[in-house]
């Protein structure tokens, strides 16, 4: 049978083939927008676990430098920063890709840092040096160096951008960076071995919790002084066992949630009255913890049971525990 067809309908259908193979081919300069991954990062994996947002199952592990601890996205949301303290760098990976694309010198013995409002700039705390670098990111060069207390680690850049927190854990202190002169304001004495900080969204508290403080200090984001205490006993514990770290709030500023290290849990606090609200239990040494968007979960990161507890905010319940690398640092959500 002749199944000669018309030349203008071989054409469409050429043309419907076409298109299909196009939009099925992985483009080279696609960018992946919310796709729901958590990161986290493993500092004995020297890699980074990707959980899918829904499954919670492992999507893939990607291979950093040394030690990888604290990440954070860039405002596009298509980058991932990763510090990787013992190669003394930040890696940069591709979220479409799910692999590092470049990586960024950062100095001896970076901890944590925070990116400048316009994203041209990393503020990393070193902390061998007891110094926070300030590193071009696109030319991966030191533009300045800004010495420090002993031990710097917690680093946070106000809401307005004008401001730069850095923890000392030695000297107890925080210090106060104006980031258009890159010159410390103030120094300001806070409880035993500082850690992490987080902001109410207009600015004016300042929270950095305290390891060996068992506590919060609450600071005024306007005239750098203190103006609060919260203080953490869960019941069981010693006081000696309670080791706030990990600190996030929710932005509307009403409820910060604070990791306690050995203690196991994490404290939701009432931000406008100070008062604890409830002790939640999660994995073996409580250690960060991070909100999804809509901030129904609160993910928190264990470090000795190498697991993410992820709890509705709703009820303050663990909903589920999904295993992950060896002594997990940080838990980033792209969503």
């Amino acid at each position: 049978m002749n199944d000669k067809r018309p030349a203008a309908t071989v054409k469409r259908i050429v043309g419907v083939l076409s298109a299909v193979m196009l939009f099925s081919l992985p483009m080279s300069g696609a960018v992946a927008k919310d796709t729901g991954y958590i990161f986290v990062s493993s500092e004995n994996d020297n890699a980074v676990t990707v959980l899918d947002g829904k499954s919670h199952a492992v999507v893939k592990t990607i291979a950093t430098g040394e030690r990888p601890r604290d990440m954070k996205l860039n405002a596009a949301r298509d980058k991932l920063y990763v510090i990787a303290s013992n190669s003394e760098r930040v890696d940069i990976i591709d979220i479409a890709k799910l692999a590092v694309e470049r990586s960024v010198d950062v100095g001896e013995d970076p901890e944590m840092f925070d990116i400048s409002k316009d994203g041209s700039r990393f503020y990393v705390s070193n902390e061998e040096d007891a110094k926070v670098s300030v590193i071009d990111i696109a030319g991966n060069k030191v533009l300045a160096e800004i010495e420090v207390g002993e031990e710097p680690e917690g680093v946070m850049i106000s809401p307005d951008g004008k401001k730069l927190y850095v923890t000392s854990e030695v000297a107890n202190m925080v210090h106060v960076i104006d980031t258009a002169t890159n010159e410390v304001k103030a120094n300001i004495v806070v409880g035993n071995r500082p850690r992490r900080f987080a902001a109410t969204p207009d600015g004016s508290e300042v929270w950095v919790t305290n390891e060996l403080g068992g506590s919060v200090t609450i600071l005024d984001g306007v005239k750098d002084e203190i103006k609060g205490t919260v203080s953490f006993a869960p019941k069981g514990f010693r006081a000696d066992d309670v080791t706030p770290v990990g600190i996030t709030m929710t932005r509307d500023g009403k409820t910060a949630y604070v990791t306690l290290g050995r203690a196991n849990h994490f404290a939701v606090v009432d931000v406008a009255s100070r008062t604890v609200k409830d002790y939640v239990l999660v994995g073996q040494r409580a250690w960060g913890a991070t909100l999804n968007r809509d901030e129904s979960l609160l993910f928190v990161v264990n470090g000795l049971s190498d697991d993410v507890s992820i709890v509705d905010t709703r009820t303050n319940k663990v909903i589920k525990s999904v295993p992950v690398g060896r002594v997990p640092h940080t838990a980033v959500i792209d969503d």
